[in-house]
């Protein structure tokens, strides 16, 4: 198949493809690509894709500082002392990984300064955090439910009457 023959396979696909309305109701149709901004920028789409897919493209060190920031949020989400040992673990292969790996390029980047975390102190502080979180749920819904409570019960009638009716004068 020769090119000029590829292309014009291409072209009755396409073709085909518009006949039966399959780019009848994309998204965005119409309208211009959003944040282009007034200057040409070639790497437009790649900054998209990163800022999409939440792509990293961090020194090693910093990405381990980030990991090592965030390590006690992912850490509060799992749901046993098994998990939160292993999940330490992985974090620590990655700081191992990260100390001995040299730096490439010629610029090496920021020095790394993460160490590696002990697993039991950390299984320690996850179960004082859960403790702590389980106690806050705990009281919470002790004040949603006298607060319910409060609102359920009637309310007491005034113990003066206000103003009393006259028995009729005949």
């Amino acid at each position: 198949m020769t090119d000029s023959d590829q292309g014009s396979w291409v072209e009755l696909q396409i073709q085909q493809a518009v006949r039966r309305g399959d780019f009848a109701d994309l998204p965005g149709a119409g309208r211009p690509i959003s944040d282009l901004g007034a200057e040409h920028d070639p790497d437009w789409w790649v900054k998209k894709l990163v800022e999409r897919e939440q792509i990293s493209v961090l020194p090693p060190a910093l990405a381990i500082r980030r990991e090592d920031a965030e390590l006690d949020d992912q850490l509060d989400r799992v749901t046993t002392e098994e998990g939160v040992r292993q999940r330490v673990t992985e974090f620590n292969a990655a700081v191992r990984s990260a100390l001995y790996t040299p730096p490439a390029g010629p610029m090496p980047g920021p020095p790394m300064i993460t160490r590696p975390r002990d697993p039991d102190v950390e299984v320690e502080r996850w179960l004082e955090r859960r403790t702590a979180r389980r106690e806050a749920q705990r009281e919470a819904q002790r004040r949603a439910l006298s607060a319910r409570r409060a609102a359920q019960q009637p309310r007491s009638r005034r113990w003066w009457p206000g103003r009393r009716r006259r028995p009729e004068q005949a």
